[in-house]
């Protein structure tokens, strides 16, 4: 299991280590708040475990799913049900947060 800390664009390498676990799509954890993202592995907990050993603070990371292939997102994770953050949902609710969710995953990890 390979989880990258992506602070700047990834490259292809990490782009398909991250794949090596799921093989169709990336699991990531997103900081909004530093603009950086932890993705690979089975689940978006291990992605989050990154940040937070990184400094990152709870409140600050959005879990979401990428897929290299279609330059897809899906905002459906775990530690997105956050009822004291007003997101009671594994989806992400509010549209701003996804807009940035989406914006930072897209600058890191989208291709050119």
């Amino acid at each position: 299991m390979k989880i990258h800390l992506i602070k700047n664009k990834a490259t292809p390498k990490q782009i398909e280590e991250m794949l090596e676990t799921l093989e169709d799509y990336i699991k990531v954890a997103v900081d909004i708040r530093k603009e950086i993202l932890a993705g690979g592995g089975g689940l978006h907990a291990d992605c989050e475990a990154v940040l937070l050993e990184k400094g990152s603070q709870q409140v600050d990371i959005w879990g979401a799913d990428w897929i290299p292939s279609s330059q897809e997102l899906r905002y459906e994770a775990m530690l997105n049900i956050q009822p004291r953050r007003k997101n009671p949902s594994m989806q992400i609710l509010d549209p701003k947060i996804r807009k940035k969710v989406a914006e930072i995953i897209r600058s890191l990890l989208a291709d050119d």
